[in-house]
C-alpha cells in the first residue's frame, strides 16, 4: 500500500514491484526496478528515504528515520528479511543480512555485506568491500571479487523474481 503522509506521496514507478501488504508512506523515492516485499515497511514520515535502482526490501524489513535524519540505500542493495535500517547510509552493491540492524548515522561502504543478525551501532562507519559481522558489528575482512558477484547476483535474482511475481499476480 502506498500512502500519502503530510502531503508527501511516495515516488514510485511502473518498474517497481510493491507487495500488496507492504507499506510505503511519506517522503520516499523508490528507484527503477526496485522492490518492496510482503509485510515490509518503508516509512518516510519525519525525514526522507531514498532507495536506488534494482534494490530490494525483503519480507518484514523496516526502513525508517529519525527527525531530519534521512535514510539512503544505494543501487543493487538487498535488505534481508526482518532487517532494520534506520537513518543510515547504505552504499551501492551491498547486502544487509536477515535480522541485521543498522542504526542512525551509520555508514556502510559500497560492495559490503552486513551479516545476518549483526548490530551496526549508531555513527559507526565501514569502508567499501567490508564483511561486517557481530553485535556490536566489526569488520572481519575485505570482500573479494567472488563475494561481490554474489551481492549483485542476489539483487539480480530479486529483480527477476519481482517481475515474475508481478506477472503471476496479474493473472489472478
Amino acid at each position: 500500500m502506498i500512502n500519502n503522509f503530510m502531503n508527501k506521496i511516495p515516488d514510485t514507478e511502473k518498474s517497481n514491484f510493491i507487495a500488496w501488504n507492504a507499506d510505503i508512506s511519506g517522503d520516499v523515492v523508490l528507484g527503477s526496478e526496485s522492490s518492496v516485499w510482503f509485510s515490509a515497511t518503508v516509512r518516510g514520515d519525519i525525514a526522507s528515504i531514498r532507495i536506488g535502482d534494482v534494490s530490494n526490501i525483503q519480507d518484514g524489513a523496516v526502513c525508517h528515520i529519525s527527525v531530519n535524519n534521512p535514510l539512503s540505500i544505494g543501487d543493487y542493495v538487498t535488505i534481508g528479511h526482518n532487517a532494520i535500517v534506520h537513518s543510515c547510509s547504505i552504499g551501492n552493491h551491498c547486502l544487509i543480512g536477515m535480522g541485521a540492524i543498522v542504526l542512525d548515522n551509520a555508514e556502510i561502504g559500497d560492495y559490503s555485506i552486513v551479516g545476518a543478525g549483526a548490530l551496526v551501532t549508531g555513527g559507526k562507519k565501514f569502508p567499501s568491500r567490508s564483511l561486517i559481522l557481530g553485535s556490536p558489528a566489526k569488520r572481519i575482512r575485505e570482500l573479494n571479487d567472488d563475494d561481490i558477484k554474489e551481492i549483485d547476483a542476489a539483487a539480480e535474482r530479486y529483480r527477476i523474481h519481482s517481475k515474475e511475481t508481478a506477472e503471476e499476480r496479474k493473472g489472478k
